[in-house]
């Protein structure tokens, strides 16, 4: 049974700023699938914003919450799920996302990641002044867990979301199709 279930999940990794809710709320609407976005599932689970998590736990435990809900929610049928840009830095989600569906890694250029992020307030990573540095250092020392899992590596740039969403879900058919 879980062979045939990891063509019903479709995850989507990369990060902060690439377009994986914004791709994501469309691929899901192609699909016919339910979107979740990993960070919402915690703010609503616990009725705080990440910031506030990040600023109470400490960034270890926002991982320990946000470990816990994708092994939850990376069970759900029929379900395009946005993750969190920090979610592949635990091993054992990478783990789950790895077996348990389809994983989307999404890239974009620094620059437009920076720009993307520039007027965002409710990242707690990017509340310095030195962002562009840490966005970059982010992305290097995730960018090799990011590939490790992904199925296909998409740039976001370039071309609009609904396009974007399309060439995910025939990769994503195609794959169904066709496993390896």
């Amino acid at each position: 049974m879980e062979a045939r279930s990891r063509w019903d999940r479709l995850f989507l990794i990369g990060p902060m700023g690439v377009g994986k809710s914004s791709i994501g709320r469309v691929l899901a609407q192609l699909l016919a699938f339910k979107f979740i976005d990993s960070d919402q599932a915690i703010e609503a689970r616990t009725g705080a914003d990440i910031s506030w998590i990040f600023d109470v736990e400490g960034e270890q435990g926002f991982r320990k919450r946000e470990r816990n809900m994708i092994a939850e929610l990376t069970l759900l049928p029929n379900t395009v799920l946005a993750t969190g840009g920090g979610a592949v830095l635990q091993e054992s989600s990478r783990k789950l996302m790895d077996e348990r569906g389809f994983v989307v890694y999404l890239t974009a250029p620094l620059e437009v990641l920076l720009e993307r992020t520039s007027r965002d307030k409710r990242r707690p990573i990017l509340q310095q002044k030195n962002r562009r540095e840490i966005l970059q250092k982010v992305v290097q020392e995730r960018e090799p867990l990011y590939k490790e899992i992904a199925d296909v590596e998409i740039v976001t740039t370039g071309t609009n979301i609904k396009l974007l969403a399309k060439r995910i879900a025939e990769y994503f058919h195609f794959n169904s199709l066709h496993p390896v």
